[in-house]
């Protein structure tokens, strides 16, 4: 088995705009993955909005931090899901069930992970 994240970006204005009942049904997709993906989820969480630190060396080898995300867009990154699969269709597949895929503003990345050892 390989492993796969799938990272979940978004337009963070359109989700804030969500009423109850939208976020509760996307609860409600997410609990339906997590329950489809069962033993394959190794890991997921959902990051704190607008929210991150970034670190860059210059050419001296000084290390500088900037709060907030590097680079301003307009999709971020919301959370990652780090899951099993045995190749990338089946990772696709199993993405297929989040409901960032039932709004235009928001939208998914797989990249295979690097195994070592």
């Amino acid at each position: 088995m390989a492993k796969y994240m799938i990272l979940i970006y978004g337009d963070a204005e359109q989700w804030g705009a969500m009423t109850e009942e939208q976020w509760q049904a996307h609860h409600t997709g997410h609990q339906a993955f997590l329950a489809k993906a069962g033993e394959s989820l190794v890991d997921g969480q959902q990051f704190v909005p607008g929210s991150a630190t970034s670190l860059r060396s210059d050419a001296d080898g000084r290390v500088h931090t900037t709060d907030g995300a590097f680079l301003k867009a307009k999709e971020g990154l919301g959370g990652y899901y780090t899951i099993e699969a045995a190749d990338l269709d089946e990772a696709q597949e199993l993405a297929k069930l989040l409901p960032e895929l039932n709004h235009t503003h928001s939208g998914l990345e797989i990249r295979p992970l690097v195994e070592r050892g």
